[in-house]
């Protein structure tokens, strides 16, 4: 079988790709608006045909631990949850990332705080780039902007959560994970044997054959090894930062001011760029695809030749400090979003230039 082409939400791309690509288990538990990638995968029985496990775990924290478990032996395994659903998992995945252990983690965003509304939000972000849980850690952090990326950031976070042993998340919000678009879902391939797993993944607790023991833990009584074990996760961080910044600019090049945003702002954010420029205000798109690492360099010097910079978020602002912190509050910041669960139009992000930036 080769690729396939067809017309689905986000959410189902995500489950059809996560079968696709081989992986072993999914873990979790559904919460609106991401369920349907835990009904999709009940629904195509992939137990039946690759051998994938699926699993709706008793809560939230069963599934993030069940993934330690799965991801301490060297499977590829992921959980997908909703902003409350996520928050209920912030132990283990602090727990996954200390331990150093590959997987995917899927949040398609709702409004909040507290249960707040199943409409959607990016409210998610400080959670997810400054650690949600406890400790010095990161989350290698995607933010599909459509139903493909949705699709293509479930084999890419696997890929870079197994080339880092580190957990990745794909951070999407209600309006990219319910959408419909065509997307083109990859081609199948099978799932990794333990030989192969045991090949690529020497770490793993496989079982013991011929080698020392491999003891999959985040605890470590000595604070001097613990502050040798937290050096290096630093320099592993500092790596990935220095390697693995994604983005990507529209009409960029002649921009005497610049939208940044990612997700469903993004898709607004194009078409007010193209709107604006019919009017002949020269407006620029920067998209973060990594949160996490978040491409500072590459818009530090987008941001030297405009006279400034608009974030639109869905939400109160919060990607707007790693903005300013990128272009060292050379030229002015300003923030627009809209809250619980509105999602803004086109004309309103034109509005917020004309009012902000340019007076």
């Amino acid at each position: 079988m080769a690729e396939e082409v067809v017309l689905m939400k986000g959410n189902e791309a995500i489950a059809h790709t996560a079968i696709r690509i081989g992986v072993d288990g999914y873990f979790g538990y559904p919460i609106t608006p991401q369920s349907e990638v835990l009904e999709t995968l009940a629904e195509q029985k992939p137990w039946e045909t690759t051998g994938m496990v699926v699993l709706q775990a008793e809560s939230e924290v069963a599934a993030i631990n069940m993934v330690y478990g799965g991801a301490g032996t060297g499977k590829m395994v992921m959980t997908s949850s909703s902003s409350p659903g996520v928050s209920l998992k912030q132990e283990g995945i602090s727990y996954i990332a200390g331990a150093e252990l590959p997987c995917l983690i899927v949040n398609v965003m709702r409004g909040g705080p507290g249960l707040g509304t199943i409409q959607p939000s990016q409210a998610d972000y400080f959670q997810t780039t400054k650690g949600g849980g406890h400790g010095d850690y990161h989350l290698i952090a995607l933010a599909p902007a459509s139903v493909q990326e949705m699709a293509d950031f479930v084999d890419l976070g696997f890929q870079l959560a197994f080339k880092y042993r580190n957990p990745a998340i794909i951070l999407a919000d209600g309006v990219i994970g319910q959408m419909m678009e065509k997307v083109v879902l990859p081609a199948p391939r099978p799932r990794r044997t333990e030989e192969e797993i045991i090949a690529q993944c020497p770490w793993a607790a496989t079982g013991r054959k011929g080698r020392k023991p491999n003891v999959i833990t985040s605890l470590e009584l000595d604070p001097s090894i613990m502050e040798q074990r937290n050096i290096h996760l630093q320099q592993k961080y500092a790596e990935i930062q220095e390697k693995e910044c994604r983005y990507e600019e529209l009409c960029c090049e002649d921009a005497e001011y610049l939208i940044v945003a990612f997700g469903s702002c993004a898709r607004i954010s194009q078409k007010a760029m193209e709107h604006a420029r019919e009017e002949g205000i020269k407006v620029g798109l920067f998209r973060p695809i990594t949160l996490w690492p978040f491409p500072s360099k590459a818009l530090k010097e987008r941001a030297s030749q405009v006279k400034g910079i608009l974030t639109v978020e869905l939400n109160s602002g919060q990607m707007i400090e790693d903005v300013r912190l990128a272009v060292n509050c050379q030229i002015p910041v300003e923030h627009f979003g809209r809250l619980g669960g509105i999602v803004p139009d086109p004309d309103e992000v034109i509005e917020a230039i004309k009012e902000k930036l340019i007076k």
